[in-house]
């Protein structure tokens, strides 16, 4: 035992007090009002070894009241087993992440008991300490505003995962070697053994798990449609995964689809724990409009993710230009609304219309112009189709090796064409199992043969097959390049070098390419805790380099940070921006698009290390690692002062005072003789 005040301890002079009074109540003289009778029974009821009993009990309490006052004064503590560390600045993680909104003991969330935990510290140091708080804190904060800072924490949808919060607080610490407290649930897919091998082996970690009860969390996992072409007012179908992330099994959940304030389909479902069960509902859309649909799950108590918010929009029309000398494609999507046909010239080419399309197919051209090769190039890297159909002209094999070069693509092996004419082969058979062509053979008979084509180019670089010939070689193969595709023929569609053209294959083939051109302006949803979001904006909509875009939603208004690159616009999500639900982008007051924003879906997996698995986790490698077990009742400063700190006496000091004092009270009031009684003659 250590006193904080030792030369308090003179004050155990004062015990000479209690035995001096003792000492000079022996030796006063009493006396004694009685009768006759009185006197005689208490003489035979009190003796001398009680009354010397009785006095030096009560001398006994009197030097013990005294002798705990002064080690009041004096404050003794047990010193701890290990030296704290001082001066240094005290870092704290507190976990924000939806997670934390489950239901702990008493009814209580999770991150209300981290508050209160984390509130406490302050209590294990000396009022001059600092501590550093994440999310938001980077300074060091004294102690009356390092509590309102916890205080004021809340759940935020952009709390990334725990172990990339640690190594962010690793960055931002100030000189010194304080202690590191995290504050969390601990959910398995936000901690791993390497995270906690990258922290500072000369700094003392505490881990501060908060236990939630084993409950059920059924939440919408993703959302799908067989179609990637939305259509308005036709029966779309939709797919809806539930997937249940708690501990518990969950029994005819209810779900709800709405379109707009419209309810669309319910349906139930039951969910065993960590399973997913995924279900089909028709929906029809009206108007050409972006939709605002959620799915709501009757789900309790675990509530944060009971909604999922996406958009659905009917898709524009997919922009077709046709590059050669004469138009050959124009009656095969001309025949279909949902292309938008257009022919262009080799030499009168509108480079404008080519950065705008979809699917560009670059039939035969006698040659292909560096004005032409450089705009093709263009729109492919931004995420445009080009279909490339080689010419029977010799003369166009130079400019199509450039344009294959400047694609990406490689040089290209041109394949001399015997004095007899070209020899045709038959394309094989297609394998049904490519992705290429689902539901392409449901119109198209095998018996019909396959076409038959004479190729005269041949590449280096391995793509995507897609069509093959008999003995092997490639027909037509797909390669990425930027952000789009460039598929490549190996025999121009005339004749006598193809009867392509003319099989039943071509029409759902030319469809597929063109189908697969088309690319959604914007995903259907977007996480909070995600860096950034990429739109591809309309022509109509794109604006100068200098144009200011906001998300607003009722009125919370945020401004992010966004880049420009052609018709792409990169936004960086606001810090602000944090709970889950529909935002509109703005730009000059006028809607760009609707946004759709929800929870992490790994925040929903409920799934956490328990006190046991963290120092399993923690292996016996890391000694400056701890775990801190709160559910006994005792906090985390608590336990910290009681091992780092010391262990004060003082409150023990006071109980002993005051049982001192009452033990003299009933001392003095027991075994006291009643005052005689008057006798009244009769």
């Amino acid at each position: 035992m250590v006193f904080t005040y030792p030369w308090f301890l003179l004050g155990l002079l004062a015990v000479a007090i209690p035995i001096a009074i003792h000492l000079f109540e022996l030796r006063k003289p009493q006396r004694l009002l009685f009768s006759n009778v009185e006197f005689i029974r208490e003489v035979k009821l009190v003796t001398a070894r009680q009354r010397k009993l009785k006095h030096l009990l009560v001398l006994a309490a009197r030097i013990g009241l005294v002798v705990f006052l002064v080690l009041l004064f004096a404050q003794p503590f047990i010193p701890a087993p290990e030296q704290a560390v001082t001066g240094s600045i005290v870092q704290v993680v507190l976990d924000d992440s939806p997670s934390m909104r489950q239901l702990g003991a008493n009814d209580q969330s999770v991150l209300e008991q981290a508050i209160e935990q984390a509130a406490d510290l302050p209590l294990a140091f000396p009022a001059a300490a600092r501590f550093g708080l994440s999310p938001g804190v980077r300074e060091p904060l004294s102690e009356s505003a390092f509590r309102s800072a916890v205080e004021q924490v809340q759940v935020s949808g952009q709390a990334g995962e725990l172990g990339r919060a640690l190594g962010q607080r690793q960055q931002y610490r100030t000189l010194g070697q304080g202690p590191l407290f995290v504050f969390s649930d601990f959910q398995r897919g936000e901690l791993t053994a390497r995270d906690l091998q990258q922290l500072d082996t000369t700094q003392r970690v505490f881990l501060v798990p908060t236990v939630a009860k084993p409950a059920a969390n059924v939440y919408v996992d993703s959302v799908w449609l067989d179609d990637g072409f939305v259509r308005a007012d036709v029966d779309l179908t939709l797919h809806i995964r539930l997937k249940n992330g708690g501990q518990l099994p969950a029994e005819n959940c209810q779900a709800k689809m709405f379109i707009g304030p419209r309810q669309a389909a319910i349906f139930q479902a039951t969910v065993p724990a960590q399973q997913t069960v995924t279900t089909q509902v028709r929906v029809r859309l009206t108007g050409q409009q972006v939709q605002s649909c959620r799915v709501e799950v009757d789900d309790f108590p675990v509530d944060f993710d009971n909604s999922y918010y996406f958009t659905l929009q009917p898709a524009a029309r997919i922009k077709v230009v046709e590059v050669s000398a004469a138009e050959q494609l124009g009656r095969l999507y001309s025949n279909e609304p949902l292309f938008a046909y257009e022919h262009s010239g080799v030499q009168t080419a509108d480079y404008r219309k080519l950065a705008e399309s979809n699917l560009l197919v670059l039939r035969e051209a006698p040659v292909v112009p560096a004005g032409l090769r450089e705009n093709l190039r263009r729109a492919v890297q931004q995420g445009a189709t080009l279909v490339v159909v080689p010419s029977m002209s010799v003369s166009s094999h130079e400019s199509y090796g450039q344009l294959f070069r400047e694609l990406g693509l490689g040089p290209a092996q041109w394949q001399t064409v015997p004095p007899a004419g070209p020899v045709l082969q038959e394309v094989a058979m297609p394998n049904t199992r490519n992705p290429f062509f689902q539901d392409v053979f449901a119109g198209v008979s095998p018996r019909a043969g396959m076409p038959k084509a004479a190729p005269v180019l041949r590449w280096a670089r391995t793509g995507t097959e897609v069509l093959r010939m008999r003995d092997g070689e490639s027909y037509l193969a797909g390669f990425s390049s930027g952000a789009g595709m460039v598929y490549v023929f190996s025999a121009p569609f005339s004749a006598p070098y193809s009867d392509f053209t003319q099989h039943p294959l071509f029409v759902p083939v030319l469809y597929k390419l063109a189908m697969q051109s088309y690319r959604q302006e914007q995903q259907l949803a977007y996480r909070l805790n995600q860096n950034a979001v990429s739109l591809r904006l309309a022509q109509a909509a794109a604006a100068g380099p200098e144009a200011v875009y906001q998300l607003v939603q009722d009125s919370s208004v945020f401004i992010p940070v966004h880049r420009r690159q052609g018709n792409t616009l990169r936004l960086e999500i606001p810090p602000g921006l944090r709970q889950p639900g529909f935002y509109d982008l703005q730009q000059a007051g006028k809607a760009v698009a609707t946004l759709a924003f929800n929870f992490d879906k790994r925040e929903s997996d409920l799934r956490s290390y328990s006190v046991a698995d963290l120092r399993q986790l923690i292996g016996p490698n890391r000694p400056n690692v701890q775990v801190y077990e709160t559910s006994g009742g005792q906090t985390a400063a608590a336990r910290y002062k009681a091992t780092r700190v010391g262990v004060p006496l003082w409150r023990y000091c006071i109980w002993g005072a005051l049982a001192c004092l009452l033990l003299e009270a009933l001392l003095l009031r027991w075994n006291r003789r009643p005052a005689p009684q008057p006798v009244v003659a009769t």
